[in-house]
């Protein structure tokens, strides 16, 4: 190596030294490179992106028809109580059973528009190795990772919200209705269904469904991924899928 080259190499050297991390990050993005990612950029970017899910999720499903009108969320009269509904049809009954359905799923959309706190006290609990596995998982990682971990506690905060939403809408008048004149009808088995636990566990499914489809949308759309964290974390090689 001549005097030249070994001056050019010593100044390079110097220059990379001299340089502070994020300088060094910016110099390398700014040569055509991809700098490394931190372990709270990721696990910012996939909170942010839950939380971008969740907020839209909670949206959709709060709208009026967001459960009546939607087939993947409506919620139909319960399976072990389907009998009653065929009775009580049977016997010239379909508006009082149309409108319990009905009446069913706008409480599931009023209780839906308070599901985004629940959803963001969920999110906060994440931890760096998770978001890490989340990210380099399946598209629908963390929705599952929630839908594991979480259920029973986020059914145990919305219980609460869908009891009143059903009292607030009489969705549980209605029902109660129901089943007290198919009781009534000589010679069929009594019927009783927490109509509560119900709805709370169709409306928690039905939320989770919406977050699972911004997941993937943010995780495979890049005009989903509205900031330049989400751009740059989601886009970034490390985390794309490698073939095999």
């Amino acid at each position: 190596m001549n005097q030249l080259s070994k001056l050019a190499v010593i100044s390079l050297t110097s220059f990379f030294l001299l340089l502070s991390c994020a300088e060094l990050s910016e110099f390398m993005e700014s040569a055509g490179g991809e700098r490394p990612l931190g372990e709270q950029e990721v696990v910012s970017a996939l909170k942010e992106a839950l939380e971008i899910g969740a907020v839209r999720a909670a949206s959709d499903a709060s709208q009026t028809g967001g459960f009546l009108d939607n087939p993947s969320l409506f919620i139909a009269f319960p399976p072990e109580a389907q009998r009653v509904e065929r009775t009580l049809r049977d016997l010239g009954m379909n508006a009082l059973v149309d409108d319990f359905v009905r009446t069913l799923n706008r409480s599931a959309e009023e209780a839906a528009a308070q599901a985004a706190p629940v959803f963001r006290s969920a999110i906060t609990q994440m931890t760096i190795q998770d978001g890490f596995e989340i990210l380099r998982g399946e598209d629908n990682a963390a929705t599952e990772y929630f839908r594991r971990t979480t259920t029973d506690e986020l059914q145990n905060l919305f219980r609460p919200v869908v009891q009143q939403a059903l009292d607030n809408t009489a969705a549980t008048r209605y029902w109660n209705d129901i089943v007290t004149q198919y009781n009534r009808i000589p010679f069929v088995q009594p019927v009783e269904t927490d109509l509560a636990r119900y709805t709370t566990t169709h409306a928690t499914d039905g939320l989770f469904l919406l977050l699972e489809e911004e997941e993937k949308a943010i995780r495979q759309d890049p005009v989903k991924r509205t900031t330049d964290l989400l751009r740059r974390v989601f886009g970034h090689s490390s985390l794309v899928p490698q073939a095999s």
